[in-house]
């Protein structure tokens, strides 16, 4: 999939560059502070963008106040001061109009009921899941751990499907590497409680990016966010993907930076 991307930083002066490198200092200093660092597995080379509980909060954003979708990182970044992005990604799966058709919930309001229909395509490849949390917990279940454990609506939530780690072990349903090669992200959470969202940067196969979470990561449970569309804005290396319409999206934060959206036009 061609994917489009806009160097945000570049709308900043430019300071002057090392004579030897062609990077300047202050570029240096905040690809440094990305959240997000190339990696590569099995010679796919992949985007991997860690969340801490100790330094980012996660939020979920799907529209403005009043107003469709943003369907779009540029869209929604242009409304809203960047300054305390770290990263942000599509957040699961959607209808044509971009409402997100699984459970969502965005600052402690649900907007979408718990999905455990059956039914064709990758979402209700079963079992599915959630990624949600509050505060600095989060975490990563199937949809039928969520329904029989979780009593407390959670301050973020996004339902997709399938699930690629369940429990330490991969999917079932999914082959070891499969024919369809597509880009995709997807989501776990280490035993520290720290959030590995990682997005291929050329086509992979379920199969393998389930094992990377397995095996390198080593999530207990990893969700698969999307595929084809999958999109990163990684505001510390002046990356904002562009492409298809998106739905719902995930916003990591900068904890100590603070920050809000400026108001809609």
């Amino acid at each position: 999939m061609k994917r489009a991307a806009f160097g945000l930083l570049a709308l900043l002066a430019l300071p002057a560059c090392s004579a030897e490198t062609g990077t300047s200092s202050a570029d240096a200093e905040t690809i440094s502070s990305s959240a997000c660092e190339p990696a590569v597995f099995e010679q796919t080379p992949l985007t991997h963008c860690v969340a801490d509980p100790a330094r980012h909060r996660i939020t979920t954003v799907l529209a403005p106040e009043e107003g469709p979708p943003w369907r779009s990182l540029a869209r929604y970044a242009e409304s809203r001061d960047s300054a305390p992005v770290a990263f942000a990604m599509n957040a699961g799966m959607f209808d044509e109009q971009g409402q997100p058709i699984g459970y969502y919930v965005e600052r402690g309001e649900r907007l979408h009921t718990l999905n455990r229909n059956e039914g064709a395509g990758n979402f209700h490849l079963l079992p599915n899941g959630v990624f949600y949390g509050s505060g600095s917990e989060w975490h990563v279940g199937t949809a039928d751990d969520f329904a029989d454990n979780v009593t407390t609506r959670p301050e973020f939530a996004t339902q997709s499907g399938p699930m690629l780690v369940i429990d330490g072990n991969l999917h079932p349903a999914i082959a070891h590497d499969g024919e369809s090669l597509k880009i995709r992200n997807a989501v776990g959470v280490d035993a520290e409680g720290r959030a590995h969202f990682v997005i291929s940067e050329a086509p992979l196969s379920f199969g393998k990016l389930a094992r990377y979470y397995r095996d390198v990561l080593k999530t207990p449970n990893a969700l698969f966010l999307d595929g084809s569309v999958s999109q990163l804005w990684d505001a510390g290396r002046g990356r904002i993907d562009g492409g298809p319409d998106l739905g719902p999206l995930i916003v990591v934060e900068n904890r100590a930076t603070g920050g809000s959206e400026k108001a809609a036009p």
